[in-house]
């Protein structure tokens, strides 16, 4: 990618209010009328005897220590650490009704942590629910497990006891090292203290190491924000993730504090993403999609160039085509064509559990419009690149008669040189892979009745 020829204004034109497609539909259009038997059912359905598909398994552990005025995950701040012990006696239960009706013979090829804090945990329960987890399914041989840290707290014996549950990547937050955006968004953590949960990490043999940065953040500045970047190269991590700070007040009202502090300017923002592009590129890593980067023989970066690469509600992933089951209040799952979300509030979850019925939340069937549109958007966000006569053969369509009205709405984006339409593919270049999401978009009839109301989703750039 050139750099030099990053256009600010124009970044700024596409700066608008769009899904990051972790799913297609995304989540607002699920129904909270959907009964928790179409999930049991499509479970069965997809797990006939002899079934041997490999799986992904997602745990969502919520409790937090305090609160990351940033932050826009379901959590919850407790110092009862007996609560995290009871909530993870109700995942057991949950994984204990789920896991006996999916097939034997099918082993958890990807499996995820995330949160909240799971390094919240304590070693003790981490081992517990790790056991658990071991017991009630069959690991692949080469599991890709990540788990999500933060290394405010942490200890060795905890990261130990991760590596002990199976895992072998580890993704944590640094968001900033500025003290004063530290103390602005109450996540103060020094370099010290990340620098050690690296050096565990590799020395306890973690195969990838992941760290989170967030732009647009109070007082950050393009030259404050370069002082972060080259500390965090330094530490040299495997993939690096670039949020662009999703400030979503209407859905997370603790977001407010930060509306009265000096956040960047629309200009600035897309200047600081421009900067850190620019560095992590010269540094090496390899753009793998939007706002994610890896090193040349990350497999991440591996299957971006082989054309492997998937995205599921952890971003972007290798392992495709897996069936999704999750657990934990508000995770979602995605098997056959559904889409199943647990209630948000931990003890609507608790009780609904303790009724013996599943914690069901909301859910999704799939038509087959939303088939081929998910292939062909998950094309737009992987592959940067969409084969037309693929998705014609695979699908019995004619692809311009299809998407007639999505390829019209394409028009500005060829204008501005963000993507090639030619007669047998669509093509995005490397300046239109930085708003791929809004490309997507125009494949995405739900998004008007969708934000018809009040928003739904933070920007796209």
């Amino acid at each position: 990618m050139n750099i030099t020829s990053i256009d600010v204004q124009l970044l700024r034109k596409y700066s608008v209010a769009g899904p990051r497609y972790t799913s297609y539909p995304s989540a607002p259009v699920f129904s909270e009328k959907f009964p928790s038997e179409d999930y049991l059912s499509e479970i069965r359905d997809t797990n006939p005897p002899g079934q041997d598909a490999p799986i992904s398994v997602y745990v969502h552990l919520p409790y937090c220590d305090t609160l990351c005025y940033f932050c826009g995950c379901t959590m919850k701040v407790t110092h009862d650490m007996s609560q995290i012990t009871a909530y993870n006696q109700y995942l057991k239960k949950e994984i204990a009704r789920i896991a006996p009706l999916i097939s034997p013979s099918r082993k958890v090829a990807q499996l995820h942590w995330g949160g909240g804090t799971p390094s919240y945990l304590s070693a003790e329960d981490i081992r517990d629910l790790g056991g658990f987890l071991k017991s009630a399914f069959t690991y692949a041989a080469d599991i890709e497990a990540g788990v999500e840290i933060d290394p405010r707290g942490l200890s060795k014996d905890r990261m130990e006891s991760f590596r002990e549950s199976v895992f072998n990547r580890v993704s944590m937050g640094v968001q900033d090292f500025n003290p004063e955006v530290q103390k602005a968004v109450n996540r103060v953590q020094s370099e010290e203290i990340t620098r050690d949960a690296v050096e565990w990490s590799r020395e306890l043999g973690f195969q990838s190491i992941n760290i989170d940065l967030i732009y647009s953040l109070p007082y950050q500045t393009v030259a404050q924000f370069a002082e972060t970047v080259d500390k965090v190269i330094e530490l040299s991590p495997d993939r690096l993730a670039v949020f662009n700070y999703a400030h979503v007040p209407w859905l997370k009202p603790h977001q407010m504090v930060l509306d009265d502090m000096s956040l960047p300017s629309p200009e600035e923002k897309l200047e600081i993403f421009g900067m850190t592009l620019g560095k992590l590129i010269g540094a090496g890593y390899v753009n793998v999609g939007m706002d994610h980067f890896a090193k040349p023989d990350d497999e991440l970066a591996v299957a971006r160039r082989n054309g492997t690469l998937y995205r599921n509600f952890q971003g972007y992933s290798t392992k495709s085509g897996c069936d999704l089951y999750a657990f934990g209040m508000s995770a979602i799952s995605f098997l056959g064509g559904v889409y199943h979300q647990n209630l948000k509030s931990i003890w609507d979850y608790f009780g609904r559990l303790d009724e013996g019925k599943l914690p069901t939340h909301a859910g999704y069937r799939m038509t087959r419009d939303d088939v081929i549109r998910r292939e062909v958007i998950m094309k737009i966000m992987c592959d940067n690149e969409v084969m037309k006569a693929d998705v014609e053969k695979k699908f019995g369509i004619s692809f311009d008669g299809y998407f007639a009205n999505a390829l019209a709405k394409l028009g500005k984006f060829t204008a501005d040189g963000l993507l090639e339409l030619k007669q047998d593919r669509i093509v995005i270049p490397p300046m239109g892979r930085l708003i791929v999401r809004n490309i997507a978009m125009c494949f995405d009839p739900y998004l008007e009745s969708m934000q018809k109301d009040k928003p739904v989703f933070s920007k796209t750039v």
